[in-house]
């Protein structure tokens, strides 16, 4: 497996796509062209602080996302901001494969998405590891995506869909433990850990963590305490009890849904996930408005934010474009129309 492969491998299971689906995906641009469901956008007109926007009427602007609930949701929003601020929207969100998404929008097919810092970093701009620190690992990318390629990033989100550990309220009250650094006062019995397997082999994974943590595998945590699941059976094995603490992915919908706690990464281990707007610049710099549009929004989307709106897709099983529609009108950022 090449390294862009293997990117690609873990950027897939962090986003819920098979491996090989992610890898082919790639190869869908070069091929048959860009494969999207877009879908339906909801009328609005703008409303609150972005009244004062200036309007975009002619501007012609194509919204992707890829092809998991968070990025769907976050594609709606934007094609709605737009839409009601007078853009004509082509809506391709629900692109299968990440570097499917990248390209396009490498390409010119895509004029704006919502990226992570972290998955921009490790998997598209080569680097090996990841930055805990969110305002540094933005500010590298920023740099670093703007002089490469042309893609100019907004202010971030304060969400970071990063890793994390979760338990049950019942467990954290029990244990005491609100934060990572209590581990070290938790009895080594009650040290129980259920993880996937590409995390317990990764470079910023489980054992380097627990390291930081002073709880190193072996001694700190016996190996008999941690169950290897796949990554969607790991939320129901901790909220029945089969583990103490299980690996999370922090915007998950699931958490809130099965009322677990995220434990605190209080020695910031677990490397920066922020999303950003990203718009290619050609098009921000004809229009600087679309960053006044995007600002007090991004603003509002926080960890717990994303965990209600993710459960209402996930769990829930509504749509996407309502539930975008439904938490921008809740906001007053716009009006039904």
């Amino acid at each position: 497996m090449t390294a862009r492969t293997s990117r690609l491998a873990r950027l897939s299971r962090r986003a819920g796509i098979p491996a090989v689906a992610a890898v082919a995906a790639g190869a869908l641009l070069s091929g048959c062209g860009l494969q999207t469901s877009g879908g339906f956008l909801p009328s609005a007109k703008l409303a609150g602080p972005e009244k004062d926007v200036k309007r975009m009427d002619g501007l012609n602007i194509a919204v992707g996302s890829k092809n998991f609930s968070e990025q769907i949701l976050l594609g709606k929003i934007a094609g709605i901001l737009l839409q009601a601020n007078g853009a004509k929207v082509k809506d391709l969100t629900n692109i299968p494969g990440s570097n499917s998404a990248r390209q396009a929008q490498l390409s010119g097919q895509i004029d704006l998405e919502w990226e992570y810092t972290g998955t921009a970093w490790i998997s598209y701009l080569g680097h090996e590891n990841g930055i805990p620190d969110r305002n540094e690992q933005y500010t590298k990318v920023r740099d670093q995506d703007l002089k490469e390629n042309k893609l100019a990033w907004l202010k971030p989100a304060p969400m970071n869909n990063t890793y994390g550990f979760a338990t049950t309220q019942a467990t954290a009250k029990r244990l005491g433990i609100t934060k990572l650094s209590d581990l070290g006062k938790v009895p080594a019995k009650d040290r129980t850990f259920c993880v996937e397997s590409e995390f317990a082999s990764r470079n910023d994974g489980f054992e380097p963590m627990l390291k930081r943590y002073g709880v190193p595998l072996g001694s700190g945590v016996p190996r008999g305490n941690v169950k290897t699941l796949d990554t969607g059976a790991i939320y129901e094995a901790t909220a029945q009890g089969q583990c103490n603490f299980g690996e999370v992915y922090t915007t998950d919908g699931r958490i809130q849904s099965l009322n677990l706690k995220v434990m605190q990464d209080d020695r910031k281990f677990f490397p920066a996930y922020n999303v950003a707007v990203v718009v290619r610049q050609p098009v921000l710099s004809k229009n600087p408005e679309i960053e006044k549009l995007f600002t007090p929004v991004a603003a509002k989307l926080d960890d717990t934010t994303l965990r209600h709106l993710n459960a209402r897709i996930d769990v829930n099983g509504e749509d996407p474009s309502k539930v975008a529609m439904d938490w921008l009108v809740q906001e007053g950022f716009v009006k039904r129309a």
